[in-house]
């Protein structure tokens, strides 16, 4: 991530947390870049994507939840070291963006053919870009990007992470997949309520220019 200081930021809570603090500032005194670790966020989203897909194991499961997790530390931190730690980049945007719509398809598609509803997961993948190319659009003509809404990429994530826990104790229990499909007609759902409180939100500030 590169943005300049005054570039709009996703809120997020734990950006103030000591452990976030101290681990960018360890980051950037070190040789790692901000994009690196923009693109080690689709490293563990591959990572739990594979979980996801190959094996069905309780444990895999929370190991893929885990892995969601990490992409969403990486997403964290990226952008505390390229602004915090004064190692932003011209092409700091494009890894700013990119590699999340990445993670975002590999992890909900896998979960939509892992739950048996292959079109699901796909469904989930494309609303959850929509509603980042309906926050950049809105940048791009000159307003404040929206990062709110029901689905914004954290509560997608969690939802995930929650719905891969709730598969790993249900596997143990039986062989169907309800915590997956639930999960993911929750992201899909959410994610096409937030394009849509999104987009009228962009239609008004756009009529009050």
């Amino acid at each position: 991530m590169g943005e300049d200081e005054d570039a709009p930021r996703r809120p997020i809570a734990s950006r103030s947390s000591s452990w976030a603090i101290g681990t960018s500032a360890w980051l950037a005194r070190t040789g790692v870049t901000p994009n690196g670790i923009s693109l080690l966020s689709i490293l563990f989203a591959g990572i739990g994507a594979a979980l996801i897909l190959l094996t069905s194991h309780p444990i895999a499961m929370v190991c893929a939840a885990i892995s969601v997790q990490l992409r969403l530390v990486c997403n964290l931190l990226d952008g505390m070291v390229a602004i915090e730690g004064g190692k932003k980049t011209k092409s700091g945007p494009l890894y700013n963006e990119f590699p999340d719509r990445i993670a975002d398809s590999l992890l909900l598609v896998a979960a939509g053919y892992a739950c048996g509803f292959a079109w699901l997961g796909w469904l989930a993948a494309l609303l959850a870009a929509l509603t980042a190319y309906i926050r950049v659009f809105g940048g791009a003509v000159g307003l404040p990007q929206d990062f709110s809404g029901i689905m914004a990429k954290q509560r997608r994530m969690a939802v995930l992470t929650a719905g891969l826990v709730a598969q790993s104790i249900e596997t143990l229990i039986s062989a169907s997949n309800w915590s997956l499909i639930l999960a993911s007609a929750i992201i899909a759902a959410g994610s096409l309520i937030t394009c849509i409180t999104r987009t009228i939100t962009l239609a008004r500030s756009l009529e009050r220019l």
